[in-house]
């Protein structure tokens, strides 16, 4: 990310886990999944968090129509991989590990999770055995 992202709340996440999970969405649609029944104080509500998203730059507006449509500017793996960053160099140092070898160990992973987990390590330590080849020594 090129720009120093800047921490998100809670709530602003669920904003943008309906804008991933659903796609570009206007306020009242927003509205109607977090805050159902909702009357006019939870729409100013959640136009309050986009307000704040999109001057945080997480979300977009297309202001061509009259209701407004908005959309995640960011995707899903890049606030995944701040927060982890972020939690990796308050509690570790600055070391992933501690944080994967935490997640992997006290939580059950499925044969596909364990799968997936295991093409991911072959395909870093392929891309290592490759870029050590190309390095003069």
């Amino acid at each position: 990310m090129a720009r120093t992202p800047q921490d998100i709340t809670e709530a602003e996440l669920d904003v943008l886990q309906v804008l991933w999970d659903d796609g570009p969405a206007t306020i009242r649609h927003l509205t109607e999944v977090l805050r159902p029944g909702g009357g006019s104080a939870q729409y100013a509500t959640v136009q309050k968090f986009l307000d704040r998203l999109e001057f945080k730059g997480y979300v977009r507006r297309d202001r061509s129509a009259a209701a407004h449509v908005f959309t995640a500017a960011v995707g899903r793996d890049e606030v995944i991989g701040h927060r982890l960053r972020d939690m990796a160099e308050k509690l570790c140092g600055g070391s992933l590990t501690p944080l994967l070898t935490h997640l992997v160990r006290t939580r059950r992973l499925s044969a596909r999770e364990r799968q997936e987990l295991r093409a991911l390590i072959d395909e870093l330590d392929d891309k290592g055995k490759s870029k050590g080849k190309n390095q003069p020594h």
